[in-house]
Order: structure tokens, then sequence, then C-alpha cells
């Protein structure tokens, strides 16, 4: 009898895209075919998030969506994954009858025995949920980025940030073992992998559960040492954990790129209090001007969440004044979710839902204008890109500069006389800006 074939939604984060590769992984190992399609597919996963509203709702959509297929062509099941299972179990049960199964965020292992007992049809919905400390943190994955991968060095969260909903779903704080991390970035260095990409919910946090402190720095140190993949980012890194080992880690690693993620959520010290975030606006301060002369040309992305309640007014400005002052490199601004299970959800002075959305927009208008100007100062550089392809229509490649996270910043669109495989990396000198993107000419 042939297996019926997978087809897999990945949504949210990269943390979870590790976990979609994971159950990829254990799918085909177990003779299951993949298919790209979802209208060839048997079987669909979902795999979700579930972190804000606008995650749920994608994430719903998909279901719905799906559910036509099982209604109108030949789809059998529908298994949903991730977050917003494991947060929304009951709802999903009683609300989706089209969802045939459920597995929770420490359930990926399972999978297996999800889709076979999705394919024999069993009248009980299988589910799985199981405790945070039954997850085997890692595992082999099938990759499914190109020449990049992401590396996820921990999991859960302690940190406890009143709007987050995070430790209620992927639990505490857990790192993984740093051999066991080594050894997956050596086999992601035989796939011909070029940048790794680090994940975790708090990467600066990492080793302090097992090993007593931070190792962050170890780790990437060792990466350095012991692999040969050019490129290593961070991401998710909090302010109050940026040491002077870990800056001195990034000027002086050839393979970090002197790039850092690094959240902020706000800068009024009275928000950052109810928000519970660690550390005060000295603290952010600080670590900012620390990076800044310890790494130069280091670029700083950050986040800031607009209409936390009980903003008020002067305090938004404060937070304006600041991103104008401190002029991130790389910036999002995001309007504050209302978060059930969570305790900023009690606040009182909630803002309203259109002032909210306002003052994120009115961030990302300023940010506009400093990402302009410093796109500007980079017009005559001569930039090391990555190529990720090219575009036959216009006749253009197009690739990342140290300076752009995959699948969150910009891109460098450059002309060559010559074909660039993807995955090589060029000179590229830059001769005309976007807002967010740059372009320019090939060096070969």
């Amino acid at each position: 009898m042939s297996k019926a074939k997978i087809g897999f939604i990945s949504l949210g984060c990269p943390k979870n895209q590790v976990d979609t590769e994971i159950m990829l992984r254990e799918l085909v190992e177990a003779g299951y075919p993949i298919v790209a399609e979802d209208i060839e597919a048997d079987i669909i996963i979902i795999n979700t998030c579930a972190f804000i509203e606008s995650a749920k709702k994608e994430a719903i959509d998909n279901i719905l969506d799906v559910a036509w297929l099982k209604e109108n062509r030949n789809l059998q099941g529908i298994i949903v994954t991730g977050c917003l299972a494991q947060r929304y179990r009951e709802e999903i049960l009683e609300s989706l009858p089209e969802v045939d199964a459920l597995l929770g965020v420490n359930s990926i292992h399972d999978i297996v025995k999800c889709v076979r007992a999705v394919e024999n049809k069993r009248k009980v919905k299988f589910t799985s949920f199981k405790n945070e400390d039954e997850l085997t943190l890692g595992g082999d994955r099938v990759v499914t980025t190109q020449n990049f991968a992401y590396l996820k060095i921990a999991e859960g969260c302690d940190n406890r940030c009143t709007y987050c909903a995070i430790p209620g779903i992927r639990g505490s704080f857990r790192s993984r073992r740093m051999e066991d991390i080594i050894n997956e970035a050596k086999d992601l260095e035989k796939l011909d992998i070029k940048e790794l990409v680090i994940v975790a919910q708090d990467t600066t946090r990492y080793g302090e559960d097992i090993y007593g402190e931070y190792k962050l720095a170890e780790l990437l140190h060792r990466l350095g040492e012991e692999t040969s993949i050019p490129w290593i980012r961070i991401l998710y890194c909090y302010p109050d954990k940026i040491t002077n080992e870990l800056i001195r880690e990034i000027a002086e690693n050839d393979k970090v790129v002197k790039y850092i993620d690094m959240p902020v959520q706000h800068i009024n010290d009275d928000v950052l209090r109810r928000m519970n975030r660690h550390g005060d606006s000295a603290v952010i301060k600080d670590a900012i001007e620390r990076l800044r002369k310890g790494v130069p040309g280091i670029i700083i992305r950050s986040t800031a969440i607009a209409g936390f309640p009980g903003e008020t007014e002067e305090q938004f400005e404060e937070l304006c004044e600041f991103i104008g002052e401190v002029k991130f490199e790389r910036f999002g601004a995001f309007a504050y979710s209302r978060e059930e299970d969570t305790p900023a959800y009690d606040l009182p002075c909630q803002i309203e839902e259109q002032t909210k959305i306002d003052r994120a927009d009115m961030l990302m208008r300023k940010q506009v204008e400093i990402s302009a100007e410093f796109n500007q100062k980079q017009l005559g550089n001569i930039l090391t890109v990555i190529c990720e392809g090219f575009d036959p229509v216009s006749e253009t490649h197009f690739g990342r500069s140290y300076m752009d996270a995959p699948e969150i910043d910009g891109k460098v669109y450059f002309t060559s006389d010559t074909k660039i495989p993807e995955g090589n990396f060029v000179k590229v000198e830059i001769t005309d800006i976007l807002d967010y993107d740059l372009i320019g000419e090939a060096l070969v």
C-alpha cells in the first residue's frame, strides 16, 4: 500500500521553520513522499504561529483554505502543529472539525505516528501534547532554505515580558548542548551552507541554564574555529545580556558578520517596567554605545511596540525622539497586540486599535527617512554580496550583504557581465538606492 503524499505549510518565525524541517526529515526517513503543491497532497501539515493576533488569523485562514481541498479535492487529512495547536487545543477541536490531528510544540517527534493515525482514519482525533522536558532539542532535518540555514540553540523563554505569550506556549528556557550545536553546524557545512543564522527566543542567554554562565561568545568562537562556513549571524539578542566578551567576539571573529538583532521594544522607563523588560533605558543606550564603539560598521536591527497599555503621548514622543537619535540601521515597529493569558491583557488604560496602528505607522515613516539616509551613504561603496538568484526579466542578479538578514531585511540588486552562480560571493559597487534596497554593479 502506497504511503500518503505529504504537503507542508510552515508559518511564523525561523524557530518554527526549524521544527518544520525536523518533521520533514522524520517523515522522509519513514518513507513518506513530500509534495510541493497543496493540491497534490493526501495529508497537509500546517505548522502554526500564535504569537500575536495577526499570526493567529493567518494560521486559521490557512486551515480554512486547506479545508476547501478536503471538501472539493482529494485531500484526506489536516494536521495542525506548533503554537496555535499548543495554545488553543480545545478551541480547535471544538470549532474546526476539518482538523484531524493536533501536535503541541513539544511533540514534533510524534509526527510519523500522527500521520499514520490520520492515514488509518481513526475515529478519535490524534493529539499529542508532551511536557517541555520530554522534547528532544534539535534533530536531523531537511533544510528548506538556500545558501543559509537557521541554527536553533535553545528553546523556550524565561524573560516573562508582560505582553508575550511565548513562555506559556514554548515553556521555560532550555539551552542545547554546545557539542550538539557544533555537530549540527558541521552537518550544515557538508550541505555547502554559506551562512548560519543563530536563533532562539533569547540567544544572549545561551548556556546559562546548563553551564552556569552565558556561553554565546564561546559558541560563536567554536563555530568559527570548527567549521568553514563563511558567515555567522546572530538574531534575538537582549540588551541587558550584551556582554563585553560577546562584543569582542563579534569584532574579532572574521566569520561573525557585523550585525546584531536586538529588540528594545521601548525606551521610556515606565513603559519598560510595565513590559517587565530586563534593563532600563540606560542599559539599552549603553548596549548600543558599546556595540558601535566596539564593532565599527556594525548593523543594529531593532523593534519597538507602539501603543502598549498606558503609553501616553509624551512616552510615545520619547520613543520617536529616541528612534530619530539612535538611527537604527534596521528597524521595525509593531502595534501592541492584546493577548489573553498574558499579564498585559488586564492592564488598565488599553489604547484604541487605530491609535496603536497610527503610532506604529509614525515610527515606520521616520525609519524610511533614516534608512534612505543610511543607504545614501552606501553609494560608491564596494560590498561583498552573496548571490541568491537571477531575474531573467530584468536581467538582474540579487542577493544580500552582511547588512541584511535573510527573509527580514532588504536586498542588493546588481548587474553583471557574467552569470553569477547562486551561493557565490561577489564584490558589488553600489550605484543607486531604493527605500530599503541597494542597486549596484558586480566587479568581476
